[in-house]
């Protein structure tokens, strides 16, 4: 079955880490592009990193830059993002995405997780 998993996410207080993971089984994850996205209660989802299958990185988030990364593991057929000093305004539903090229549009990725929840909070 092609699809794509997250996981890693929880709870954890104002300057704490988080690593989520995003699995692959069914393709081969290095040929695709993989966005994270995130989405909060009531606001639209939003692109945050990507990398390319060149391992080209893009950050959609002003935000984020210097304390998210984002790196794969071919060997294991997974995306990782790094999350660090992380704020209360970080509190969403992270969600990884699949696609040729990298977009900061949820419209353009041909594959979605089911998202893994994120909350900072002390």
């Amino acid at each position: 079955q092609v699809q794509l998993v997250e996981s890693g996410g929880g709870l954890v207080q104002p300057g704490g880490s988080l690593r989520l993971s995003c699995e692959a089984s069914g393709f081969t994850l290095s040929t695709y592009s993989i966005g994270w996205f995130r989405q909060s209660p009531g606001k639209e989802r939003e692109g945050v990193l990507c990398i390319s299958g060149s391992d080209y990185k893009l950050y959609y988030l002003d935000s984020v830059k210097g304390r998210f990364t984002i790196s794969r593991d071919n060997a294991k057929n997974t995306v990782y993002l790094q999350m660090n000093n992380l704020e209360p305004e970080d509190t969403a539903t992270y969600y990884c995405a699949a696609q040729t090229y990298c977009s900061r549009s949820t419209t353009a990725y041909i594959l979605w997780g089911r998202g893994t929840q994120v909350t900072v909070s002390s």
